[in-house]
């Protein structure tokens, strides 16, 4: 890095700007981007468009902090600008900005906002179009994404009558840790694309209502400014996507404990990403053809969308040995998140780790994956058989994400033994569509939910929501009749096949 040291003039950056010889400007530091250009995960146009300016406004919703650093070759990394002499982007609003701009100024009141479908519903209006993209694609043809949500309808309430349920108390302890609701905040990547406060907006509101917040390896924020911006004694989780380099992992992980993380959960499903179409689109059309014929790289896989410019770091060779390194490595609570069968929950039970997240990654990798509640009950049945263990279990914790719309799906996963539930894309909608005020009132929502549904159910707490409210007989069976979601089904976009581009009538 012989030249970090340098501070450049605007005028200096703005020479370099063209495919032979690119800078660009990130949070006033000069990074010289002309040998990455054809590997660039979002293609080569974006790059481009900001050669020789200042690109911090484009780049930061989309990247995690240290992405351009550990992307680049130290060499690469030029120095500082003196930010007084940088010309600023002209920013020009097209006509579909606009039309977002409009549907934004006529949302709904918050006060009429009665449900977590309804923040997906104004979101899928109002985000714009990539950040809807990458948050609601999921894989192949989707079927594991829906089926996630359409699981919890085939589990049906026994409520029990003539309790005294006058106080109702749906609190709960998590890893050690008081949650005001048997929920936890999951890791979802990219938080600022859906608003400039990124993830901070979860932690906030997770203070106030007394949840945890799980951080991602891949927020938008850096790990540190979200443990900064946390409330004294606030309890937050880490998510860690397991980095090829060790000792890179090794850092991330001590310095999480250092900061006060109170459990590590080890993402396990994803050695390669799925393919998320309706991301991949998106990385599609934003692509000029023309540049795509000069860089002569038509071997390049760009076919990820956002996905993949996040993800390289990732290590497709983790497996069970590992796990006695990291007992090795932290004293914090080691989960495995994204386990589909009990087999992999017997085995991570046998080796001492503290739980598994029952999960297939929001429907995100392999499609036709099953949800994470019908695992859950294959879960619980067979640690029973084989190993005697009952659930809730306070030294193996069984968690579930995936579909979670409403108070009753946590409770119906309580009730077949799992300890809390990941609710993850509601509340990115949440903030997404109306900013931190969405997000807390999405959690009072939940929170309006549980006490209702507590009452009707005849549980005066958690501990009374047990496996004989519910009857998941038919959890198996992926045939069921059974009442139409109409909510759900309305948010639901539905996959776009290939089509010809826009024709110009010249005549």
């Amino acid at each position: 890095m012989a030249n970090s040291g340098r501070m450049y003039s605007g005028k200096e950056v703005a020479l370099h700007n063209g495919r032979e010889s690119c800078w660009i400007i990130v949070h006033g530091k000069v990074y010289d981007v002309t040998d990455f250009l054809d590997d660039h995960p979002g293609g080569s146009k974006i790059i481009l468009k900001y050669a020789g300016k200042d690109a911090t406004a484009e780049y930061d919703p989309i990247h995690p902090p240290d992405a351009i650093t550990t992307n680049l070759k130290p060499e690469k990394h030029l120095g500082s600008v003196d930010l007084t002499t940088v010309e600023k982007v002209e920013v020009t609003i097209t006509d579909e900005e606009r039309a977002r701009q409009d549907r934004i100024a006529a949302r709904p009141p918050l006060s009429e906002i009665l449900n977590l479908h309804d923040f997906e519903a104004i979101a899928k209006y109002t985000m714009p179009e990539k950040a809807w993209a990458y948050y609601s694609s999921a894989a192949d043809d989707e079927i594991t994404n829906r089926e996630n949500h359409a699981a919890f309808h085939r589990i049906w309430f026994r409520p029990r009558i003539l309790k005294d349920v006058t106080k109702v108390d749906w609190s709960t302890i998590i890893l050690g840790q008081k949650s005001s609701m048997p929920l936890y905040i999951t890791a979802t990547a990219l938080g600022k694309l859906g608003h400039p406060d990124g993830e901070l907006n979860l932690t906030r509101a997770a203070a106030k209502h007394g949840v945890i917040q799980m951080i991602p390896t891949l927020a938008s924020c850096s790990f540190d400014e979200i443990m900064d911006a946390a409330a004294p004694g606030q309890a937050q989780f880490f998510q860690l996507y397991v980095n090829k380099d060790r000792e890179i992992t090794k850092r991330i992980v001590q310095h999480a404990e250092q900061r006060g993380i109170k459990g590590l959960f080890i993402t396990v499903d994803a050695p390669q990403l799925g393919r998320r179409e309706k991301d991949m689109r998106q990385k599609f059309e934003a692509e000029d053809p023309s540049e795509v014929s000069k860089a002569g790289q038509g071997g390049v896989d760009r076919s990820q969308g956002a996905a993949r410019a996040i993800s390289s770091f990732i290590d497709p060779g983790l497996n069970w040995s590992d796990m006695a390194w990291f007992k090795s490595i932290t004293e914090m609570p080691l989960i495995l998140k994204g386990v589909q069968c009990w087999e992999d929950a017997l085995e991570a039970y046998d080796l001492g780790l503290n739980g598994v997240v029952l999960s297939n990654h929001g429907g995100r990798q392999l499609d036709f994956a099953r949800s994470g509640i019908e695992v859950l009950v294959e879960v619980t049945s067979k640690l029973k058989e084989k190993r005697g263990l009952s659930f809730p279990n306070e030294r193996f914790q069984l968690f579930v994400d995936g579909g979670v719309r409403r108070a009753t799906d946590v409770m119906k996963a309580v009730a077949l033994g799992a300890t809390a539930v990941g609710v993850g894309r509601p509340f990115l909608y949440a903030y997404s569509a109306y900013g931190p005020e969405g997000i807390d009132q999405a959690l009072q929502i939940l929170h309006d939910e549980f006490e209702m549904n507590m009452r009707l159910l005849g549980a005066r707490n958690i501990k009374e929501v047990v496996e004989e409210m519910v009857d998941a007989s038919n959890i198996h069976l992926h045939m069921v009749s059974v009442p139409t979601d109409n909510l759900y089904e309305s948010n639901y976009e539905r996959l776009q096949g290939a089509r010809l581009r826009e024709i110009k009538n010249k005549l």
